[in-house]
This record gives C-alpha cells, structure tokens and sequence, in this order.
C-alpha cells in the first residue's frame, strides 16, 4: 500500500520520458481541460461581454495595423504592384499572432509554479500540467487571432487559400517547443528569482530579431543568421506562405524544425520532473 502511494506522489522524482509525459497528458487531460477553461473565463469575469473580448480584441489590433500601416504609413511588404491596401497589415497581424503566442507562454513559464504554491502543498497534484494549462490558453487565444485573419483574408481578398487547412500542422512544431521550453522555465523560475525579468527582456529583444514587422529579404546578410536562428522565424515565415500566399510550404524544414523541438520536449520534461521534489523546499 504505502509502495502504491509512493509511485502516486507527484513530488517524488519520476522517469522524464515520453511515456511518462503521455501517461501524465492521458490521465490528466479532464482536469487540464477544466483548468485551462477557469483560466481563460476568468480573464474576462466581471465585463459585460465576457469571453467575447477574446474575439473583439484581434479584430481591433487588425483594424489598428490596416489603418496605421495601409492607409497612414502606405506601407508594403514587397514592390509587387498588385498588393492591395491591407495585405501589409494581414501579414503582420500573421507574424503577431506567432509573436503573441511565443511571448505569452515563456512570460508567464517562471512564475507558474511560484504562483500556484498551493499546488506544490498537495501530494496528489500533478505539477508538471501547469506548463500544459498555460500553452492551452495561450494556444486559445491565438486561435480566435487565426479566425480573424482568415475571415479578415476572404473579406478583403474575396477568396480562401486551401492551404490555410496547413496551420495546424505548421504551428504543431513552435507548441511541442515552447511547451519543452515552458517546463524548464517554470523550474528555473523557482531556483532562480531572475529568470522572469530576463525572460521580459529576452521576448523583447527577440521580437525586433524576427519578421514580424519586416521581410526577411530586408536584413543584411551579416543579421540574416541572428534572423534565422529566432525560433519563431521559421513558423511566421511559413504561415504567411500558406495563408497569405498560396503557396508551398518547406517540408523538410518543418521536420527538422518538429525533431528539435520533440528534444526540447523530452530536455524540459526531464529536468522538470527531475527539479520538481526541491519546489517545496525552496518556496
């Protein structure tokens, strides 16, 4: 009995592998569920709308950027004469939705644990879902961001890409690594009291280091590789191809790109279930 307790007891280190992550996701999924919808109901408890400012909210970013980058600034995102007004403003909404998502879920990794100390108090909570909890909101919310562009994409241009059907697939890489990267900041942030201040600065800098606000075509060959590196510049880049552009997306960079962040998965599960039994001491 008291052999069953201790394989039961979340605290205790356990084997950081796929399978304990499957098992873990598979079991807890109802309550990861639950706590992600608390999470983002709770964001709007109190406004008139509600939950329907998570619709309203990109829709106004959109109109913003149409207005401030087509119609003030007029600008382009390339010399192609046949780009219309807004094209700019869609494509920067695309690189924000990837830029939001990125910033959302590493800003809010060191303080999980530290902010749920109630949670490392129960034996019988599974601490490792709250990196889980947190991409899902996050995920949540850039999926009503991908609504309004695509709905914003056939308004304006009067058509659908098929190839828009990819997103999944082509955002399914940057989640599996931002979750691994989650987990090794949500257990540095408990050690390290400085890791969430650095983090702030680093989404920060890393947000001017990416295309989001201009084409990879325009940084100089000697930035070109700080460019690339970015974890984000591949997944905007290849967004835009597919919802903007029509066209073929690099398969062979998405697999290297998805084998990647799969090891950052397994790096960051393993040493979060490894660092996971001093939580309590150190809180």
């Amino acid at each position: 009995m008291n052999q069953k307790n201790h394989n039961l007891n979340p605290h205790e280190p356990k084997l950081g592998s796929f399978i304990a992550l499957y098992k873990s996701l598979i079991k807890n999924r109802q309550l990861i569920l639950h706590m992600t919808k608390r999470d983002v109901i709770s964001r709007y408890r109190g406004s008139i709308i509600g939950l329907a400012w998570s619709f309203f909210n990109p829709i106004f970013m959109l109109s913003v950027y149409t207005i401030v980058f087509s119609l003030i600034f007029k600008a382009k995102w390339s010399v192609d004469e046949g780009e219309n007004k807004i094209q700019f403003a869609l494509i920067l909404f695309t690189g924000m939705i990837v830029l939001n998502l990125f910033s959302e879920v590493l800003n809010r990794a060191p303080g999980l644990i530290l902010s749920n100390v109630n949670y490392v108090k129960k034996v019988v909570f599974p601490l490792e879902i709250l990196p889980v909890v947190s991409l899902c909101v996050a995920l949540f919310h850039a999926s009503v961001s991908f609504l309004v562009l695509i709905i914003a994409f056939v308004v304006f241009n009067g058509y659908f890409n098929l190839s828009t059907f990819l997103i999944p697939i082509i955002i399914l890489p940057f989640l599996i690594l931002l979750l691994g990267i989650s987990w090794t900041l949500a257990s540095l942030g408990v050690f390290i009291r400085d890791v969430g201040q650095t983090i702030g600065l680093l989404t920060t800098l890393l947000m001017f280091l990416s295309p989001v606000f201009y084409p990879i075509s325009a940084v100089p060959e000697k930035l070109k590789p700080f460019i690339l590196a970015n974890p984000m510049t591949f997944i905007i880049e290849q967004l835009r191809l597919s919802v903007i552009w029509d066209k073929p997306i690099n398969w062979t960079g998405l697999s290297i790109y998805l084998i990647i962040a799969i090891l950052f998965l397994f790096v960051g599960f393993a040493w979060f279930q490894k660092t996971r039994k001093g939580f309590a001491d150190v809180i």
